[in-house]
Parts: C-alpha cells; structure tokens; sequence
C-alpha cells in the first residue's frame, strides 16, 4: 500500500468552492490532511433563478458555470466535515495583494501552518485581437483591453507569486524542512485564441513555478505545475463536450477528480524527486509542447 504521508498536513488551496479545487480540498481530506478553501465569488450576469435552472438541468453552458461560482466554500467545507475530514472555508479576494498575508494567519489559527499551496484561483473573461471575433453571444468575446488585461495579470500571475512568496517567509520562520507548492495552469497558457489574457496569464505562472522550483529547492520545498485539459467544471457544453471525447486518446471528458488525483499525487512522498515540473493532465488531449 503506498502511503502519501499527507496525515494531518496542513493544505492551502484557491478557487476550492467549485470544479477542480473542491475535488482537490476533498481528495486531500480523505488522505487525513486538514483543508482551508479559500473562494471569492464575483459578479455575474445571471440572475439566481437563472442560475437555479442551469444547475435542475445539469447541461453545461454559461449559465451552469457561473452558477458554480458562485457557490460557497462552506458547502465543501462542510462535505468534508460529513465524511469525517477537516477543513475550513474563508472567502477571500486575491486580486488584493493585502489579503493574501491575512489568508495565511487565519489558517494558521485555525488549522496550523500551512505544509502544501495549492494556487488553483482563476480569473477568465475572454478577450482577443481579432475585432471579427468580438462576440455577446454565449460566453461573450469583447476586444482586448487594458482592464482586463490588469485584473487577468493581478489574480492569475501576481497573487500567485505573492502567495508563494508568503508561504515561503512563513516557512523559514517556523524552520520548515518540508513543503510543497503546486500550481494549476492549462495545457491552453501558449496561444489560445480569443482568451488572450488567460493563456498570457497562465504562462506567467509556469514561469513563476519554475523560478521558484530553482530558488527554492534547497529549502526543501518541490514546486510542479499542472496543466489540465478540457475538465467539465459546468462551462462545456454538450455537444462540445462530445467533440472533445472523440478526439481524446482515452476518449472521455475530464472529470474534476482526474486533475485532484495528480495534484495530490504531486504533493505527496512519492513524488519527492519531482520540482519543476509541468504535468499535463488531460487523458492524451494534449502531451507536449
């Protein structure tokens, strides 16, 4: 039996009130580790009773999406608590770098001094250069602007790294000789078109990984990335959610727990010898530069 040594770690994880955060705060609780879910819930367009009709129906959309944004983290928290887990909620917006520091001083009060970051956040509004593919149909394409082009930069690349800087400071102080960090990019970071921002944004954080994964190595601490394909988080469609399958080697739409199980997995003992990495993580979707 292989044992991950994650017993009552003490595990950070962003964006875990929905999708592949929650799967991940719920697969490190079953392995005996205590989770703190931070979330932040934006605007949206949709109106509750829009939102309610996405989620009866189940069909993914823009609708269903926004709807699972705009849950609670005390939902999770709370399904870990059911099946016998720890883990506590904290709303927080990430965009303001004064936060961050707050974050980890309520986890430590809470649950103790955080062993493994998991940066799962994300912001995405889709933007591109192409004036023709400007769009306000389905999820709308507007054409590239300075505002979110710094609202993308700030939650999706620099509270990563401000994060990660906190983690690190706390870490010495304590005198840590363990620690893992673990950011979630997308196998789309290198071109993708009319989400310029997004991609852009999550290539910044594969760089940042792999600085820290050289700088901070000698602490003890591993930095990997994972890069998930298409995972049904409630945004893909039906009939693109079946494009998708046909053209998966093991032809099937990812799932939020297929990306939980590699993060773990790279948090874990067994992966001692892996920094630096990024891991593709969507059934053969896409596996290489």
């Amino acid at each position: 039996m292989i044992n991950p040594h994650l017993q009552d770690k003490v595990i950070l994880i962003t964006g875990a009130n929905h999708g592949i955060g929650a799967a991940t705060a719920r697969a490190f609780a079953a392995q005996g580790a205590r989770v703190l879910i931070t979330y932040f819930r934006g605007e949206t367009s949709f109106s509750a009773e829009e939102m309610v009709q996405a989620q009866t129906a189940g069909a993914g959309g823009p609708a269903l999406y926004a709807a699972n944004q705009q849950q609670s983290g005390e939902k999770v928290a709370a399904e870990i608590k059911t099946a016998g887990g720890t883990a506590v909620a904290q709303e927080a917006n990430l965009a303001d770098a004064n936060n961050i520091p707050l974050l980890f001083a309520q986890c430590e009060e809470k649950l103790g001094p955080v062993d493994v970051l998991v940066c799962n956040h994300t912001h995405c509004v889709l933007e591109t250069f192409d004036p023709a593919a400007v769009q306000t149909e389905g999820f709308p394409v507007g054409f590239i602007s300075a505002e979110e082009a710094d609202r993308h930069f700030a939650i999706n690349a620099r509270a990563y790294a401000l994060l990660m800087a906190e983690f690190t400071q706390r870490y010495l102080e304590r005198q840590a000789s363990w620690g893992r960090i673990i950011l979630i990019s997308t196998d789309a970071a290198h071109a993708h078109t009319a989400n310029v921002h997004y991609a852009a944004s999550k290539h910044a954080i594969e760089s940042y990984g792999r600085s820290a994964a050289a700088e901070l190595g000698h602490y003890g601490i591993t930095v990997n990335i994972v890069a998930p394909g298409p995972i049904q988080t409630g945004y893909i469609e039906p009939e693109t959610e079946n494009r998708i399958a046909a053209n998966t080697p093991l032809r099937r739409i990812g799932q939020p727990e297929d990306v939980a199980d590699a993060i773990v997995f790279m948090a874990s003992e067994q992966a001692r010898w892996l920094t630096g990495q990024l891991i593709y993580v969507g059934g053969g979707w896409r596996t290489g530069q």
